[in-house]
C-alpha cells in the first residue's frame, strides 16, 4: 500500500508540474512565439518596401543603418515622394492658366474647287463662268500668344494647387516619421527577441545543471526519484521556450527585412543592444506646443484647409467676368517662295457670365462641403495630437518605472535561486523550491527585456508624437 501510495503521489506531482509548465509556456507564448504586428499608424504601406539589390555576405545592421535603408526603400516613403511630384505637376498645370502661352503654326494649301459642289450655279447671258476654279494656293505662318489678364478663378485655383503641394510635402515628411516608427518598432522587437534567446539559453543551462545534480543524488540514494523528474520537466520546459524564442527571432528578422527593403534571402545581423538612458522629463504644455509646431501631418492638414479655402474662392469666381488677351503675327501669301506680306491680329476678350444653369452654385456648395471636411479633419487631428502626446508621456513614465523595478527583481530572483541551489545541495530542500526559483528568474529576465523594449519604443513613440521622430531617434540611439 505504501508503494502504491508513493507511486500515486509521484504521478500526481508529475501531472502538477506538467500543468504548471504548460501554463507557464502559454503565458510566455505571446512574448516568445508570436509575430508582433506594427502599431496602427505604421501599418499598411509602411510594413512593405521595394527590395534592394542582394549584397554578398552578412550585413551588420545597426539601427541607424536600418532607418537609412527604410527611408530609402520603404513603400510608404516612396509613394509619398511620388505624391509630392504629382502635386508639383498639378501646381504647374494650374499656374499655366495664368502664364503666357506661345505657339506657332504654319499651313500651306493648294486647291482646285468645283463651284457646283458648293451650290454656285451662276448663269449670265454672254458670260461664261467656269464650273471649276483653280488651281490656286496660299500659305500662312504665324506666332500666337495668349495671356490671361484677369481670371479670379484661375488665380485661386493656382493658389489652391500651391497649398496642396505644401500639404503633400508635409505629408511626405510625416511619412518619413512613420517609416522611422515602423523601423524602430521592428528593430527593437528584433533585439528584444534576440535577448530572449540568450536568456532562454542561460535558463536551459541552469535547468540542465539542476537535472544533472538531481540525477546524481537519485543515483546516490540521497534524493527521491521525483526530484530528478521535476528537474527534467523544468529542463524540457526551458528547451521548449528556447525553440520558441529562436523561431520568434527568425520571423522578426523577416519582418525587419520587409520593412527596410532588404533583398529576399539577404543575410544580416542586428548589431545593436537594447540601450537605456533615463528620461529627462518634459512638461505636457511644452510637449504639446512642440507637437503643434512640428507635427507634419498637422501642417499638412492646415495646408489642406487653406487649399479648400482657395478652392471655394475659385468656385465663387465663376460669377465674375474674365479678361483675356491674344495676338498673332506672321507671313501670308500664295507660296512661300513668292512675295509674302506681314499679317497680324490683336484681340482682347471680356467674358461676362450671365446664366450658367446653376453650375457655379453647385461648385460653391461642393467647395463648402470640402472646406468643412478639411476643417473637421484638422480639428480632429489636433485633438489626436493631444492624446498622442499625453499617452506617449504616460507610457515613457510607466516604462521607466518598470525598468527600475525589473532590474531590482532580477537581483532578488538571482539571490533566491542561489540560496535554493545551496539548500538543495545541502539536502535541506527538494527540487520544487529550486524549480520555482528558476521560474522566478526566468520571469524576472523576461520582464526586464519587455520593460526595456517598452521603454525604448515609448521614447520612439514620444518622438513621433512630437513630430521629431527622424531627428529624435537618431539623436537618442547615436553610438548606442
Amino acid at each position: 500500500m505504501r508503494r502504491r501510495s508513493s507511486i500515486f503521489e509521484s504521478v500526481v506531482a508529475t501531472a502538477g508540474l506538467l500543468l504548471a509548465a504548460a501554463t507557464a509556456g502559454a503565458q510566455a507564448g505571446p512574448a516568445l512565439g508570436s509575430v508582433n504586428t506594427l502599431p496602427p499608424a505604421a501599418q499598411g504601406v509602411y510594413s512593405a518596401s521595394v527590395p534592394d539589390q542582394l549584397v554578398p555576405g552578412v550585413l551588420q545592421l545597426t539601427l541607424q543603418d536600418a532607418i537609412a535603408r527604410g527611408l530609402k526603400q520603404n513603400l510608404g516613403a516612396l509613394l509619398s515622394s511620388e505624391d509630392v511630384r504629382a502635386a508639383h505637376g498639378e501646381r504647374w498645370k494650374q499656374l499655366s492658366m495664368l502664364l503666357p502661352n506661345v505657339t506657332t503654326s504654319t499651313y500651306i494649301d493648294d486647291s482646285k474647287v468645283d463651284l457646283a459642289e458648293f451650290g454656285f450655279t451662276f448663269k449670265f447671258p454672254g458670260i461664261t463662268i467656269p464650273a471649276v476654279v483653280g488651281p490656286f494656293a496660299y500659305f500662312d505662318t504665324r506666332a500666337n500668344v495668349t495671356q490671361s489678364v484677369f481670371d479670379w478663378k484661375a488665380i485661386n485655383n493656382s493658389r489652391a494647387a500651391s497649398q496642396s503641394e505644401r500639404s503633400a510635402q508635409s505629408t511626405y515628411k510625416d511619412a518619413r516619421d512613420l517609416v522611422v516608427l515602423a523601423v524602430g518598432y521592428t528593430y527593437l522587437q528584433g533585439i528584444a527577441d534576440e535577448a530572449r534567446i540568450e536568456t532562454a539559453e542561460a535558463q536551459v543551462k541552469t535547468a540542465q545543471a539542476l537535472f544533472d545534480q538531481a540525477t546524481d543524488q537519485v543515483h546516490a540514494g540521497t534524493s527521491p526519484a521525483i526530484d530528478a523528474l521535476r528537474a527534467q520537466v523544468e529542463l524540457k520546459s526551458r528547451q521548449q521556450q528556447l525553440i520558441q524564442a529562436k523561431n520568434a527571432f527568425a520571423i522578426q528578422k523577416l519582418t525587419v527585412a520587409r520593412v527596410i527593403g532588404l533583398a529576399p534571402g539577404q543575410e544580416f545581423e542586428l548589431t545593436e543592444k537594447s540601450p537605456y538612458e533615463p528620461f529627462a522629463g518634459m512638461a505636457v504644455a511644452e510637449a504639446l506646443k512642440r507637437a503643434y509646431a512640428s507635427r507634419s501631418d498637422y501642417q499638412a492638414a492646415l495646408a489642406d484647409v487653406r487649399a479648400a479655402e482657395y478652392s471655394r474662392k475659385a468656385a465663387e469666381a465663376g460669377y465674375l467676368p474674365s479678361l483675356n488677351f491674344s495676338a498673332d503675327y506672321g507671313l501670308a501669301g500664295t507660296y512661300p517662295n513668292v512675295a509674302a506680306h506681314g499679317v497680324f491680329d490683336v484681340r482682347g476678350t471680356l467674358t461676362i457670365p450671365i446664366f450658367q444653369g446653376g453650375r457655379v452654385h453647385g461648385d460653391i456648395v461642393e467647395a463648402d462641403a470640402r472646406l468643412k471636411q478639411s476643417r473637421d479633419r484638422a480639428e480632429n487631428l489636433r485633438a489626436q495630437i493631444d492624446q498622442d502626446v499625453r499617452t506617449a508621456l504616460l507610457n515613457v513614465q510607466s516604462a521607466e518605472e518598470e525598468v527600475a523595478v525589473s532590474q531590482s527583481n532580477i537581483e532578488l530572483a538571482d539571490q533566491s535561486l542561489a540560496q535554493s541551489e545551496d539548500r538543495f545541495r545541502a539536502g535541506v530542500t527538494d527540487t520544487v523550491e529550486v524549480v520555482q526559483a528558476q521560474e522566478a528568474v526566468a520571469s524576472a529576465h523576461e520582464s526586464y527585456i519587455s520593460s526595456l523594449y517598452e521603454d525604448n519604443y515609448a521614447k520612439i513613440s514620444l518622438a513621433r508624437a512630437l513630430g521629431l521622430a527622424e531627428e529624435g531617434v537618431k539623436d537618442y540611439f547615436k553610438g548606442k
